[in-house]
């Protein structure tokens, strides 16, 4: 028995797998040979989108603070890939270092070329979403001309490589910009066979009011659902993500639980991505096993005089073959390869140099699928039951609910000095306050929340502020506690940041029994 999922997963990929993938030059047709880090790097979220649809606001949002290399703008600001990931200092890695580091799942990307690698850097900061996951930031998809613009690299290609990897692939739609570009659309094209790990969002949804946000969502579910060639496409989740004030209010409700529910599949990432982990395994070993079937066909198939006309008319034909197979071994059409991919890989090589059937190895992952991966699949309760007894709170716990950010200047003013810097403006927040229906001089949690969402700040952002306002964590406020949260509210629709804990020159005079403001 193994220690774990993880370490079982990966001897049994190296015994069982790895020497039929070898056989059958699978590494050179379809993906390069697993490595330890990526059995045991932590859950990826890979962003894709058209340029300016918020992909790199989107991460600046869960994570509640700015990130090394972070650009933002209406025009493409991302020419390459970033790994956004934990790190107690900030700091940026180049591509060329990560592709050489053996404890990062990132050393076959060497294969795409020195112009992807001076693309390809590691953003790191310090942020608890982090802990639990990394973050795969794509370059914007061209579009219109745009699109006849040189990469200089293979972006599909990379696109693929990734996606066969991340744990999550979130698409990103600008809901005042449906159209799909022919990139975006061939993007989409490679990274759909990955489909159970697609979500889309359709992004900057509070700039629509309800009719118009329906037509919209109609329009993108239609064009989706001809793309993935399906009448019901993968989960929308509608909303802004952003921390400014909402444009249109009469949809909140709607965001809201669209981001909870986005974020809960987020949260949910890293106690199932044993799980992800065994399914991408078994979809890899089933390809596997037809490649082989297919390449040891070929190899067969070939005469000693007439080479090469054979191997045309094989490739021709490649269409019969797989019917052949199908019916031969009761195979799926589904688990077959791209025909028009291996139609064009195929033409590189000798069939001659194939190598033949080898049962034994064709045994082996059989035996892999049907006894071992069940094994393997018997140990996850267990797995997750030591997680919740160790405290993998990143796991469970609101690390996207609540994400502790610095405090600006604004946060600071006030620091050192006798009178409490809310009292300043306090006097139309006391107003407010009388006129609120009142419990023994406080107003309920449900009050108190009708007045916060006038602001129109996000509910994530409402919520830290409730956090840091209710000091004495009864579930309502006193005016002192309502001051203190109308000014913070203020600040936010100023543009600072809330800090991950009330600063004591913020706490009200009334509430400072044992704390030393100057300390």
């Amino acid at each position: 028995m193994f220690e774990d999922v993880s370490e079982g997963l990966k001897n049994v990929y190296k015994e069982m797998l790895m020497p039929l993938e070898k056989e059958y030059l699978f590494h050179e047709f379809h993906s390069p040979l697993l490595e330890d880090p990526d059995f045991d790097a932590k859950p990826m979220v890979m962003l894709v989108g058209q340029y300016s649809t918020g992909k790199t606001t989107f991460i600046r949002y869960l994570l509640g603070k700015d990130f090394p290399g972070m650009r933002i703008g209406p025009e493409p600001t991302t020419d390459g890939f970033g790994i956004v990931s934990y790190a107690q200092q900030d700091g940026k890695i180049p591509g060329n270092v990560l592709v050489v580091d053996p404890k990062k799942p990132f050393r076959n990307l060497n294969q795409f070329g020195s112009n992807f690698l001076s693309r390809f850097e590691c953003f790191n900061t310090n942020s608890e979403v982090l802990q639990s996951i990394s973050i795969v930031d794509t370059p914007g998809i061209l579009s219109g001309e745009k699109q006849q613009t040189s990469r200089g690299y293979d972006f599909t290609s990379v696109l693929k490589w990734f996606a066969e990897r991340v744990d999550r692939i979130i698409l990103l739609f600008d809901a005042h910009k449906l159209d799909i570009s022919d990139e975006f659309k061939r993007a989409i094209e490679v990274i759909k066979p990955q489909e159970d790990k697609i979500r889309i969002a359709l992004n900057k949804a509070d700039s629509l009011n309800q009719q118009q946000l329906i037509r919209v969502y109609g329009a993108l579910m239609w064009s989706l659902a001809k793309i993935f060639n399906a009448p019901e496409v993968l989960r929308v989740y509608v909303g802004s993500f952003w921390d400014k004030p909402l444009q249109h209010d009469g949809n909140r409700e709607l965001f809201e639980a669209e981001q909870d529910d986005l974020f809960d599949d987020l949260q949910g990432l890293p106690r199932f991505a044993t799980v992800r982990k065994l399914n991408d395994i078994i979809k890899r070993t089933r390809l596997a096993k037809v490649h082989a079937l297919i390449i040891s066909h070929l190899r067969k198939e070939m005469p000693m005089i007439g080479k090469d006309s054979k191997k045309k008319q094989l490739i021709s034909h490649l269409d019969e073959v797989y019917v052949k197979l199908q019916k031969d071994h009761q195979i799926p059409a589904t688990d077959f390869p791209d025909i028009k991919m291996m139609r064009q890989k195929l033409l590189e090589y000798d069939f001659m140099k194939f190598n033949s059937f080898d049962r034994k190895l064709i045994d082996r992952v059989d035996k892999m699928l049907v006894e071992e991966m069940p094994k393997l699949m018997t140990l996850i309760p267990q797995e997750e039951k030591q997680m919740a007894m160790d405290g993998d709170h990143e796991v469970k716990g609101g690390a996207f609910e609540k994400v502790d950010v610095p405090g600006g200047t604004g946060i600071r003013e006030g620091i050192g000095e006798q009178d409490w810097i809310v009292e300043r403006t306090r006097q139309k927040y006391d107003e407010a306050f009388a006129s609120l229906p009142q419990v023994n001089g406080s107003i309920t949690g449900n009050v108190a929340r009708t007045e916060m969402v006038k602001s129109k700040l996000p509910n994530k952002e409402l919520g830290k502020i409730w956090n840091l306002s209710d000091i004495d964590k009864d579930g309502m406020f006193d005016s002192d506690e309502f001051a203190l949260a109308m000014y913070l509210i203020n600040l936010k629709l100023e543009g600072e940041e809330m800090p991950a804990e009330l600063p004591k020159h913020l706490i009200p005079p009334s509430k400072r029994s044992g704390f030393n403001l100057f300390s």
